[in-house]
């Protein structure tokens, strides 16, 4: 299988990161930042992913987790899976055990748009996301927190983000999301009806308290970002989208939709929204199931392991929007190197591939198990160059940036108005729940049907 030990590419390793054991500052991992520990003399450590699944009590993605996961659909784990770069989960086994059963659930996701393209870190659970709605074959909505980048940056209006939003959403598009399966929506233009009603609901169940313990908010908090976990919680229930389970929309809430699971791919930095969703869920008048959740790791930052990619930092990031230069100048002058500091020593001594970023993004980008594990056992004998590892990876991303950029060309106005088109999607989940909706149609009937004498 792929995942054995023989033809499984070796990952950057955390513990060769030269973690900081006597830290000054613990690592920052949060919604809205991302900082790795650091030392006394300031040096920030690789973020320590099984410190944060521990602490936040997530479950490894194992071997027996992906071997389950190929038995039941039948397809090879996605790269991202067998090497480790989705690590983390919660509940994903119960998302199996439904579709092995034939029991539908929807996938759900989510973008805050700040800026007026993606960058690679953001494209890797959005394409992720998309290679489990072809594997599961069932609807995602998608939502644009365009409201959440307003409330939490200062800098930006609400105009903007919109603006962004719209821009980001081309770029969704461009990553092969299939139009049929896939609702698009901007917060600031759709909310309203269930969605609304759902979080009022779930407002009334969450304290001031928990959203404190969760996100760190004080009496200074604005009263908007206070109320905004309850938007992005109800998202996850199938009851906010009445438009997508059938051809006229439902009139109420219910309980069968409100029953249907949800599975959200992200960032394990947006987790803590999903542990308040996970104690509350059970508690609404329709009650529904904890959303089932999968983490990713963060796509480095060119500077090294210690942050992630970020928008509000070019030199940090490869953008969608990059030129071939672009691409070679960002990974050849700051593109952190595990080489040694001269060519004589790094043939003698071999470079460090766990903490180089161009063969971490290496284990992002190329398919190839055995090309990857070459490069690896290459780049620390000694024999494979910095600046040949660096030509690989400029090589590599340069193609992934290209190919999307000639897809981007081919979303237009009237593309996107049809992904954000409130509508009932197709898909095998859909099919189910109308099959459900319709026996619990005619139970209904037979119930009210009155008795011969």
């Amino acid at each position: 299988m792929a995942t054995d030990s023989t033809t499984t590419a070796p990952i950057p390793d955390p513990a060769a990161a030269d973690q900081v054991e006597n830290s000054t500052a613990e690592q920052d991992i949060n919604p809205w930042s991302v900082t790795g520990a650091q030392d006394e003399s300031g040096e920030v450590a690789a973020i320590d992913y099984l410190n944060l699944a521990k602490k936040w009590n997530t479950s490894l993605i194992d071997e027996k987790v992906l071997e389950r996961f190929e038995r039941v659909t039948g397809h090879k784990p996605h790269r991202w899976l067998r090497r480790g770069l989705f690590f983390s989960h919660r509940d994903f086994d119960k998302i199996l055990d439904k579709y092995e059963k034939g029991e539908p659930f929807f996938l759900y996701t989510g973008r805050g748009p700040s800026s007026g393209s993606l960058h690679l870190g953001h494209t890797i659970p959005l394409q992720f996301t998309r290679w489990l709605q072809e594997v599961f074959d069932v609807p995602l909505v998608f939502m644009l927190t365009d409201d959440e980048k307003a409330l939490f940056k200062d800098s930006l209006t609400f105009e903007e983000v919109l603006h962004f939003g719209m821009e980001n959403a081309k770029d969704i598009i461009a990553l092969g999301y299939d139009v049929k399966k896939t609702f698009i929506y901007s917060d600031l233009k759709y909310v309203g009806g269930h969605m609304l009603m759902n979080a009022w609901e779930f407002s009334k169940l969450v304290t001031f308290n928990q959203v404190r313990g969760a996100f760190g908010f004080n009496e200074s908090t604005n009263i908007g970002k206070i109320f905004f976990p309850s938007l992005q919680c109800v998202a996850a229930f199938g009851t906010s989208y009445p438009e997508i389970w059938t051809d006229e929309p439902m009139q109420e809430r219910s309980k069968l939709i409100a029953s249907i699971p949800c599975l959200i791919p992200m960032g394990i930095d947006q987790d803590p929204y999903f542990r308040l969703l996970r104690d509350n869920s059970s508690r609404m008048k329709n009650p529904s199931p904890k959303p089932a959740l999968i983490h990713s790791k963060f796509l480095t930052a060119l500077q090294g392991p210690g942050g992630k990619m970020s928008s509000s930092n070019p030199n940090s990031a490869i953008f969608m929007t990059d030129t071939p230069k672009q691409i070679k100048t960002k990974i050849n002058k700051y593109a952190f190197s595990g080489g040694q500091e001269t060519l004589e020593q790094h043939r003698e001594l071999g470079g460090n591939p766990d903490v180089d970023v161009a063969y971490i993004y290496l284990t992002y980008f190329e398919e190839d198990d055995e090309k990857l594990k070459s490069i690896y056992d290459s780049y620390k004998s000694g024999e494979l160059l910095t600046g040949e590892l660096k030509k690989l990876a400029v090589e590599l991303l340069q193609k992934n940036v290209a190919e999307f950029q000639e897809k981007r060309k081919e979303v237009t106005d009237e593309v996107l108005a049809e992904f954000m088109r409130p509508r009932k999607l197709e898909s095998r989940a859909t099919t189910q729940v109308q099959k459900l909706l319709e026996e619990a149609e005619a139970k209904a009937k037979l119930a009210v049907r009155p008795k011969k004498k």
